[in-house]
C-alpha cells in the first residue's frame, strides 16, 4: 500500500491559524496523533460558525462525524503555529466531506493531511435530513474538485 501524497498548501480555499498549546505535545516531544483531530474540528466548527451556517446551541439541523482519516507527514511541535487548510470535496444530499490540510507556519508542505465525514441529521431526532440551503451556500466556496471526491 503506498501513502499518499500531501494536497499543496495552494489546494485549500480558507485558512485558520491554530497556536499549539504545551499539553499537545507528548512524551516523544511532538504534537500526539489524537490532537491533529482536534484541529481538524476546529478549523470546520470556525468556518461553518463564522459563515453563519451553525449554530450549535439551537440549530435543528446538527453534523455528526461518520467517518475520519489522517495521513500524519512530518511532526508538528510546541509552540508552533499551525495553520490548518479546509476544503470540501463532496456535498451530498445529507453529508459533506471536509478536508484539512495542517502545515507549519509558513510552510507549503503538510505535515499532515485528512479528512471528516459529516452526516447532517435533526437535532432531536438524530434522522439524517437534506443540507440546509444555508450550508450548502456556505459550502459551496470552498467546494473543491479531487480525485477523492469521485470516489
Amino acid at each position: 500500500m503506498s501513502k499518499p501524497a500531501a494536497a499543496p498548501r495552494s489546494s485549500y480555499p480558507h485558512f485558520l491559524s491554530i497556536t499549539t498549546r504545551w499539553m499537545d505535545n507528548d512524551v516523544y516531544g511532538h504534537v500526539n496523533n489524537v490532537v491533529y483531530y482536534s484541529y481538524f474540528d476546529t478549523v470546520v466548527n470556525e468556518y461553518l460558525i463564522r459563515a453563519g451556517a451553525l449554530d450549535f446551541e439551537r440549530g435543528e439541523t446538527i453534523g455528526l462525524v461518520v467517518e475520519t482519516h489522517c495521513n500524519y507527514f512530518a511532526p508538528l511541535v510546541f509552540p508552533e503555529r499551525v495553520e490548518a487548510g479546509l476544503r470540501v470535496t463532496r456535498l451530498g444530499t445529507s453529508s459533506v466531506r471536509y478536508e484539512v490540510g495542517l502545515f507549519k507556519e509558513g510552510s507549503d508542505e503538510a505535515a499532515a493531511h485528512g479528512h471528516f465525514v459529516h452526516v447532517y441529521v435533526d437535532r432531536v431526532t438524530r434522522r439524517p435530513v437534506n443540507l440546509p440551503d444555508a450550508l450548502r451556500a456556505a459550502l459551496e466556496p470552498i467546494r473543491v474538485a479531487t480525485a477523492a471526491a469521485a470516489d
